[in-house]
């Protein structure tokens, strides 16, 4: 697995384009640091060597991470979409919200469902109502990701995850635009998904 480092000193716009990741160690971070989604989107996951690629959580813009609450090992950042960043924000209290473990918790949530296509529907959902928007007669989502990682998401191997997301593209509820980053999900798809009203 290769990233980059972020500096020492606090930056106040660090650009990333897609594809790229970085290393977020607590270790080299103040306490009480924290970074911020400015622009994109990102995959926040795990480096540690038993669960290597384990996401935990997607960031968009107004997100924080904070970087006193990761394992020992820390974290990577990668980027989904064009991602900018500041590594000099002030943690927020929110009232106590935190991006990273509602996420943590809405993946396991899906995990728990009976089997793969249920769970397959319900992330589809989960990655449209938090990071997509409607457009017309479809849900844009601004990224994709790999089979393998959505087979990682949902507890299946890449074959099963490439079979049922076969079987939705021909039931025309799901497109991958040739030439675009992004994927279309049909609007029924995303509200009739388990777990919908709770996410």
């Amino acid at each position: 697995m290769s990233f980059r480092f972020l500096p020492d000193a606090p930056v106040n716009a660090v650009r990333m384009p897609i594809g790229q990741t970085v290393l977020l160690d607590p270790a080299l971070r103040p306490e009480g640091a924290c970074i911020e989604v400015l622009e994109g989107m990102a995959r926040v996951y795990c480096p540690c060597e038993e669960t290597e690629g384990m996401t935990l959580a997607f960031l968009q813009p107004g997100d924080q991470l904070r970087t006193d609450r990761l394992c020992s090992e820390g974290v990577c950042v990668e980027a989904l979409t064009p991602v900018v960043f500041s590594t000099d924000a002030e943690a927020s209290s929110l009232a106590g919200f935190d991006p990273v473990n509602e996420w943590t918790l809405q993946l396991l949530r899906i995990r728990h469902l009976g089997n793969a296509e249920q769970r397959l529907h319900a992330l589809l959902s989960l990655l449209v109502r938090r990071l997509g928007r409607r457009c017309g007669d479809w849900c844009d989502l601004p990224f994709r990701l790999t089979h393998e990682r959505i087979g990682e998401l949902i507890g299946a191997t890449r074959v099963t995850t490439t079979r049922m997301i076969s079987k939705i593209r021909q039931a025309e509820l799901l497109e991958v635009p040739t030439g675009e980053l992004g994927l279309r999900i049909s609007p029924a798809l995303v509200e009739s998904a388990p777990l919908a009203a709770a996410s």
